[in-house]
């Protein structure tokens, strides 16, 4: 039990210097610094402890000495070695000099990969309603992953009944949504997972009309025509490089990309996608980048949505929880070698 005024010992994760490749174990640091809980008078700032914080592949962009991502939004400014590393989670106010949050209230949005955040301003920061549902949901697919899966279909992709949807990285925080809200929608899904298992679940619980496992393809472009004998519509793509370039290759004329990620780019920046240029130019091919923030105009949609999807039981939750603050580097360094199966969460304290 905590209390206003106390002093606590703060436990965090930083990096020991930037990460120009694949992330190890000895990349990262346990620190710890005493936290006297109470703000300055006349402090707009709040103090959360943070109960489940998201892990999320991008943020080793951020880690790299140099990226273009540092510059393009603020979520995705460059992270120096030594210092908090902020992520989106889900907290309760245990001090607040801000009269928006008052002590224990729960909230969500940029805490840090710690036991205890000091959130300047209450900036990035808004009071939670569970609407009866767990807090890691919140942290998952009615948080940023459930935003871009939800958005990045229906507002890039704009689907069509009936229409042909291929999904990469489809057992991930994000891929897993998409085709679950595609078939939903009525659209006929493929996935592609990393191993037997992956591919099973994507079949038998979460729907998709089909996956197979990449890992097991020597020729990616006839693996897909395979698949999609009839061309692909609509590919949400997830990972970048030799995945890109086949479905490009086999997709419609007016064929859409929304591209999410390039997770195979984020560790090896040899690995880029060179699709061929003249499949884009003559079936119109669109390929658009997004991020999450884009898609704030249709975020009560999504919950509303999503939230009755919850309600009837028609959409599955995959959820991969490890627990405590020393977990956190091992949860995100297994982001990169295929070991987590839906949103990875790392709860680091009891409500």
């Amino acid at each position: 039990m905590v209390s206003k005024g106390m002093e606590v010992i703060n436990r965090y994760v930083t990096i020991k210097a930037h990460i120009d490749g694949e992330p190890q174990d000895s990349d990262f640091e346990l620190k710890v610094a005493a936290l006297r809980l109470q703000v300055e008078p006349g402090s707009d700032d709040v103090i959360v402890k943070n109960l489940h914080v998201s892990i999320d592949p991008y943020q080793l962009n951020r880690m790299k000495s140099c990226s273009s991502s540092h510059k393009a939004i603020n979520f995705a400014v460059a992270i120096s070695p030594g210092m908090d590393i902020d992520a989106y989670g889900v907290g309760r106010v245990v001090v607040s000099g801000n009269q928006e949050f008052e002590e224990g209230d729960l909230v969500v949005g940029l805490i840090s990969w710690g036991e205890y955040s000091v959130v300047k301003g209450g900036n990035m920061l808004r009071k939670l309603d569970p609407l009866g549902f767990p807090l890691s949901y919140h942290v998952g697919i009615l948080g940023f992953s459930g935003l871009t899966a939800h958005g990045g279909l229906f507002q890039i992709c704009k689907p069509n009944k009936g229409e042909k949807v291929f999904v990469s990285a489809a057992s991930g925080s994000v891929g897993n949504l998409v085709g679950q809200y595609a078939k939903l929608f009525g659209c006929y899904v493929v996935g592609s997972a990393g191993s037997k298992q992956k591919v099973n679940l994507l079949k038998e619980k979460l729907g998709f009309d089909d996956a197979f496992n990449y890992k097991e393809e020597t020729d990616l472009k006839s693996t897909l025509k395979r698949y999609f004998p009839d061309g692909i519509d609509i590919y949400f793509d997830n990972v970048g490089s030799e995945m890109l370039e086949a479905a490009v290759a086999n997709m419609n004329p007016f064929g859409r990309v929304a591209v999410c990620g390039a997770i195979s780019q984020y560790t090896d920046t040899g690995k880029r996608a060179a699709p061929d240029m003249l499949d884009i130019v003559y079936k119109r091919i669109r390929i658009q980048g997004f991020l999450a923030a884009d898609l704030m105009n249709v975020y009560a949609d999504f919950i509303s949505m999503t939230r009755d999807y919850l309600n009837d039981g028609k959409i599955h939750v995959i959820e991969d929880i490890s627990q405590g603050v020393e977990s956190i580097p091992s949860a995100f360094i297994g982001l990169f070698r295929g070991d987590n199966v839906g949103k990875k969460i790392v709860k680091i304290a009891d409500d």
